[in-house]
């Protein structure tokens, strides 16, 4: 992948939710909503302080992070599409 993100923004894969409930009843697509889980694909070096000094950043790639429903803003890499978006709208980490 030719993108690395700026500052304190990660870039992230969506996880596609189940399309059964707990029932066993088949969610269509149109009744999805759009998944709020996602795995990080990279990150970047981190944002600045006052004095010049690098915040380094919480997540790594690879991790898996629960997100803001609006969080975000889609782009297309290599045709795959992704979210970028801010280390701060980021929830948290799933263990």
């Amino acid at each position: 992948m030719k993108f690395r993100p700026l500052h304190d923004r990660v870039l992230v894969r969506r996880i596609e939710a189940e399309e059964k409930t707990a029932g066993g009843i088949i969610i269509p697509d149109t009744a999805k909503e759009k998944p709020q889980e996602g795995e990080i694909v990279a990150v970047g070096e981190g944002a600045r302080d006052e004095d010049g000094d690098r915040i380094a950043l919480d997540v790594k790639a690879g991790d898996r992070i629960l997100f803001g429903k609006w969080s975000g803003t889609e782009i297309k890499v290599d045709g795959e599409e992704l979210l970028i978006m801010k280390e701060s709208d980021i929830l948290g980490i799933l263990a």
